[in-house]
């Protein structure tokens, strides 16, 4: 990756100018997002006309500021700063979950280079606010597989295996499932992560029953008699 250098890098103002995304100058000249964004963060304070120039290049509009959102800013850069956390989607937070809500929206006017240089310039004391720390790239990975171990079930499927001879869906879900048990049986799930598998799919820490499978109720048992 590129240092950062003397800023602003001319050639990247340029891009910027002609309509090109942050992300998409970072990806052309294999430099980190972030030292794009320093770059055109001193860019946009030296000529303030360039960000009226990228938009009139992209045909794009800023996202409009509400005092609702800057209060939303505010609120996240204290509770990050004060926990070192980001909110999560997930958490029992009401606040927390609004939180998380309105910082996605705001990444995702940063990657489709609409953001408002007040939310950019508020948050840019948060370094990195733009891709989603590992943890929580983590914890949307986990409740997507839950999602997708509800719906595997919802199928009619039978709890999915996770021997080497099992392929596809089944066997991805299956070694999920078998990592959530073994942490369970140490202590080690997180509670609200057992309570989430408990309230989704119920029966998840038994799995498959042993031995033959349950006969349809249609059928009569063996050797019983046909008439009265």
């Amino acid at each position: 990756m590129k240092k950062r250098g003397r800023a602003p890098n001319q050639e990247w103002v340029l891009m910027y100018r002609k309509g090109l995304s942050r992300d998409r100058i970072a990806s052309l000249v294999e430099a980190a997002p972030s030292t794009v964004n320093y770059h055109l963060r001193v860019a946009l304070a030296l000529e303030p006309k360039l960000q009226a120039e990228h938009e009139a290049a992209t045909g794009t509009k800023l996202a409009h500021i509400t005092a609702q959102g800057v209060e939303r800013m505010q609120q996240l850069v204290f509770l990050v700063q004060e926990t070192g956390l980001y909110p999560s989607r997930y958490s029992s937070s009401d606040n927390e979950r609004t939180l998380a809500a309105w910082l996605q929206r705001r990444r995702e006017d940063a990657r489709a280079g609409t953001l408002a240089s007040e939310y950019r310039d508020g948050l840019a004391v948060l370094p990195g606010w733009e891709t989603p720390p590992r943890a929580e790239a983590d914890e949307a990975r986990w409740h997507q597989r839950l999602a997708d171990l509800a719906a595997y079930r919802a199928a009619g499927n039978d709890w999915p295996r996770h021997k080497a001879i099992i392929t596809g869906e089944e066997h991805d879900l299956g070694v999920w499932l078998h990592s959530q048990r073994y942490k369970a049986r140490r202590g080690e799930l997180a509670a609200d992560k057992a309570e989430a598998l408990d309230g989704t799919v119920p029966g998840w820490r038994a799995g498959r029953r042993r031995g033959r499978r349950p006969r349809p109720t249609h059928e009569p048992p063996t050797g019983a008699g046909s008439g009265a």
